[in-house]
């Protein structure tokens, strides 16, 4: 096999192998006597099998077994007053062949398919301790003269037991912390998902909004014409040519509207197909804004800390309506804060009412913007170049809360400092 066509992970556990499972073989037992010992080399080699899949195993035997033969006869060197190069190797090389054929029988029956069935891999791992027991005696018969008798084999067919269960024991763990791991990583996914179809619902709001607007000029610039056209023929002015123009507008913003249409439609159909959960449940939805934020805090260099609470009985929300709502609100509280702060999430059942209050302790608004600050356009946000934001995000708040026939209210601050706004909605419109 070309090992330069292994991936660097696979390359790293195999020297991991090569050092872990010597070292393994050292954490060791007697059960019986001081002949028959129980070490953990195998259990540790059972493990990396499992683990290096795109390396055969046989080649895994091989690497596993001349390490523990090399680390055997460096122990007799190390240890051996009298040490003899070649009686070291006779007496350690059954070692080699036991790791051999432990990967060569893990390899025949193939153990990655049952990869998912831990008690499978238990029971077949019994199999392959006794065969490469069966084969270590086999080898030191030869080698040593050691005689085998019935007890011999009884003895490894105990140990063969004891060793495959605890490799059972240690796989559902590593399976465990695995299924944690893609649990998490499931989780982190989702919540990006449903951030980003967020995004795209606030868009669909506004471009709703837009195709409104297009249409209502429209049908103005329409009725202009039709106007100018009837001036016209009743009066005889010369105002053709200026009907005729604002026909023309009515046609180009038609064409701008129906522009729009297509992609509101392209927009709430990859919506539709994207969103996989609709409806949340409060802390749910607090839980992914927050971690959103803390992470947008961060990527701005700013300490934010962050607290939620929520009271009373709630219904599952419609998420990309809640979140888009509440983000805006969170998203400009971090934006207003300039190094360190802290904001507040309250989510309140008011009877058959929602109440949300987003609360920071940033610089606050001055009184003097208070009463434009729902504006379209309006702005207290500068980039470092000097650039404004667009100033809407208020603005798509504001609407989507009275379309919801709620309201949204900043809070008076009996300090300078702060901002507070408050969100109130009908339950059943968010149900």
């Amino acid at each position: 096999m070309n090992l330069h066509f292994l991936e660097k992970k696979e390359l790293q556990l195999l020297a991991a192998m090569a050092i872990l499972v010597p070292l393994a073989g050292e954490i060791k037992f007697y059960p019986f006597n001081e002949v028959y010992r129980v070490s953990f080399g195998p259990p540790m080699l059972f493990i990396f099998l499992l683990w290096l899949r795109k390396i055969p195993a046989i080649i895994c035997g091989v690497l596993a077994g001349l390490s523990v033969l090399t680390f055997r006869i460096f122990q007799d060197f190390i240890f051996l007053h009298s040490f003899d190069w070649v009686a070291s190797f006779q007496a350690n090389s059954p070692y080699f062949f036991y790791y051999f054929t432990y990967a060569l029988v893990f390899f025949v029956l193939n153990i990655h398919r049952f990869y998912n069935r831990p008690w499978i891999i238990g029971l077949l791992g019994i199999v392959i301790e006794l065969a490469a027991g069966m084969i270590e005696l086999l080898v030191e018969n030869i080698v040593i003269g050691t005689v085998i008798t019935l007890d011999a084999f009884n003895k490894i067919m105990i140990i063969a037991i004891f060793r495959s269960f605890f490799v059972i024991g240690l796989f559902s763990m590593i399976k465990l912390h695995e299924s944690k791991l893609r649990a998490a990583e499931m989780q982190k996914r989702n919540e990006h998902m449903i951030m980003l179809v967020s995004n795209l619902y606030e868009e669909t709001v506004l471009l709703k909004k837009s195709v409104q607007d297009a249409e209502e000029i429209t049908r103005q610039s329409y009725n202009l014409y039709q106007t100018l056209q009837d001036i016209s023929r009743e009066k005889g002015l010369p105002l053709e040519g200026i009907s005729q123009h604002a026909l023309r507008i009515a046609g180009a913003v038609h064409e701008i509207k129906k522009d729009n249409q297509r992609i509101l439609s392209g927009l709430s159909k990859l919506i539709t197909e994207e969103s996989s959960l609709d409806y949340l449940d409060v802390p749910s939805l607090l839980s992914v804004i927050v971690r959103t934020h803390e992470k947008y805090a961060e990527l701005l260099g700013k300490n934010i800390e962050f607290s939620i609470a929520h009271s009373g009985s709630h219904p599952a929300y419609h998420v990309y309506t809640f979140i888009s709502i509440v983000n805006n609100l969170v998203a400009n509280a971090v934006e207003a804060i300039k190094e360190a702060g802290k904001i507040e999430i309250i989510v309140e059942q008011k009877r058959d009412w929602l109440q949300i209050r987003i609360q920071d302790d940033g610089p606050g608004i001055p009184d003097r913007y208070r009463e434009i600050i729902f504006k379209p356009g309006f702005t207290l946000k500068f980039d470092s170049t000097g650039n404004s934001s667009t100033g809407i995000g208020l603005t798509y708040v504001k609407q989507i809360v009275e379309k919801l026939d709620g309201e949204i209210i900043l809070e008076n601050q009996k300090h300078s400092r702060g901002t507070t706004f408050i969100v109130r909605l009908p339950m059943k419109n968010l149900t």
